[in-house]
């Protein structure tokens, strides 16, 4: 900055070119009496020196006119003991985390802090994000996933009411032309949601008879159109003995998310998907917290500075351990 700020009051500045990724590239054409700070370390006198500056991309312009502006819905269920999980997995439990010193709870009267403790019997659970090596180990676990999946187009193909009426209903072919029809082609590297309506009942919800994603569909999505990854709320891809789809999308190296929620709250297409996970070493799967990102005139959300945020909400009620529940809670 201090090496910028110089050349800007002293020098003069000439557009050379772009980069590879587009952005323009000056130079700065500095004064012999010009002398600035470059280092810690070091200073340097310039002597009619060219000295490259790179634009920057404008980020924090377009979330001061967007992103700041947008809505933000939340797809995620909450992780909780008492949630659905696959039958084949076992019962999640919480408890306080025990000071290994004393043998007691850590509480807020005598340590000034609480925190907790969880038996989490897989990774494959609640609202998530399959690696590739659930089921194939030559690909990716969820530490080798790559940052990219931060922040994607989303599209959501919504076949509620196609559910509505068979309840193992599986998305087809043409449920996505369908939706091209009306939405434009699906965009390449972007998240498509299945909408069936099965989380809205969670979470009493049947796991063993949902709506499905069929084996076609996947490939279409993935070999034509070239997405990211897709995701459904139901808590596995289809009710086929080998797990056709799922086996496919995974054992070919790509990802897909589950226990998705909360779709009816979007529009088909408009909003981006955040997705942020842990790094859990070899991990097969993930907990994850998807949040869509739709326009400022979309009914449903809310925005930044909408909700308490920096400072967070102060409750009345105070969290408590409730051993009834088996987690802790308000009430």
């Amino acid at each position: 900055m201090l090496l910028r700020r110089a050349l800007k009051e002293k020098g003069k500045k000439k557009k050379v070119g772009k980069d590879r990724l587009g952005l323009a590239v000056y130079k700065w054409k500095a004064e012999p009496a010009v002398a600035v700070l470059v280092s810690a370390a070091a200073v340097v006198s310039a002597k009619q020196a060219w000295l490259p500056v790179i634009e920057t991309s404008g980020l924090w312009s377009a979330y001061d006119s967007t992103l700041s502006k947008a809505k933000y819905i939340d797809l995620t269920h909450t992780i909780r003991p008492d949630m659905p999980i696959w039958r084949g997995f076992g019962n999640v439990t919480f408890s306080p985390a025990i000071n290994k010193d004393t043998g007691q709870a850590f509480a807020y009267a005598t340590d000034g802090f609480v925190a907790n403790a969880y038996k989490l019997t897989t990774d494959q659970m609640g609202t998530q994000l399959d690696a590739p090596a659930h089921f194939n180990a030559h690909y990716a676990a969820t530490d080798e996933m790559p940052p990219t999946f931060a922040l994607r187009k989303l599209c959501v193909i919504d076949v509620s009411a196609q559910a509505k009426k068979n309840s193992s209903y599986a998305l087809t072919v043409d449920d996505v032309l369908g939706w091209e029809a009306e939405n434009g082609r699906v965009p390449r590297g972007s998240v498509v949601f299945v909408r069936s309506d099965w989380s809205r009942t969670w979470p009493r919800v049947d796991t063993d008879v949902f709506p499905q994603v069929s084996l076609d569909a996947v490939q279409f999505l993935h070999l034509q159109r070239g997405i990211l990854f897709h995701g459904h709320e139901p808590l596995d891809t289809d009710m086929t003995p080998n797990f056709d789809a799922e086996a496919w999308i995974l054992g070919h190296g790509y990802a897909q998310a589950e226990g998705v929620t909360n779709l009816h709250l979007l529009p088909p297409k408009g909003c981006l998907l955040s997705t942020g996970f842990p790094k859990f070493k070899g991990g097969a799967g993930n907990y994850v917290r998807y949040v869509a990102v739709c326009p400022e005139n979309w009914p449903h959300g809310v925005s930044p500075g909408q909700v308490p945020e920096a400072p967070m909400q102060h409750f009345e009620e105070a969290l408590v351990w409730n051993a009834q529940k088996g987690y802790r809670s308000r009430s």
